[in-house]
């Protein structure tokens, strides 16, 4: 092989720089004619609007929850007795699968009450004990019936294959006794 055939083959040429720009010319064209298209798939500001519920608070009672539904979702809604907020404020976080404080997981100066999602973080089952009926577990939560995970009174994993606490849904007290879920004004905490 001569220097020239080798150098031939090692440097670029003008037709792999037209390849080159071509490309990335129709990737970019594309993208911008698909982009209208996927953008059109989100839903509309005024149905985000409506996307949050109110939750009147003030008829459950002292250790009781009720479930209300949220996009699809169940949400329990846990109105803590002072026994249940000192045993999860005094759980040390070492013991804790996936370690959250309470306080954490409430609203300030609203330790009392308690939101989350209700769908069990291993494989989306509804965990039971929300209704009298039903067993809240060892720890005075709730229970999946599905693979045994259990939640403590603060919605935190504290046995079972789930990986992690129930989640907290975006909300926000609108008065002392209701609170708005999935306002997007309301952070979690």
């Amino acid at each position: 092989m001569t220097e020239e055939t080798v150098k031939e083959k090692t440097e670029p040429t003008r037709r792999d720089f037209l390849y080159l720009t071509a490309s990335a010319i129709g990737a970019v064209g594309t993208a911008y004619f698909a982009w209208p298209f996927l953008d059109s798939m989100n839903p509309a500001s005024d149905i985000l609007a409506q996307s949050s519920i109110d939750v009147d608070l003030a008829p459950i009672p002292a250790g009781t929850a009720i479930t209300v539904v949220w996009r699809g979702k169940p949400i329990f809604v846990r109105h803590r007795t002072p026994e249940e907020i000192t045993a999860a404020q005094q759980v040390p976080l070492s013991e804790l699968m996936d370690p959250e404080p309470d306080k954490e997981r409430v609203k300030k100066g609203h330790d009392q009450w308690l939101v989350v999602i209700g769908i069990c973080t291993h494989l989306g089952c509804i965990p039971t004990g929300n209704k009298p009926t039903q067993t809240r577990g060892k720890y005075g939560g709730w229970e999946c019936p599905c693979h045994g995970s259990l939640y403590d009174t603060s919605g935190r994993v504290r046995r079972g294959p789930a990986p992690a606490n129930l989640a907290v849904p975006p909300y926000a007290f609108v008065t002392a006794t209701s609170i708005r879920i999935g306002t997007s004004e309301a952070a979690h905490g």
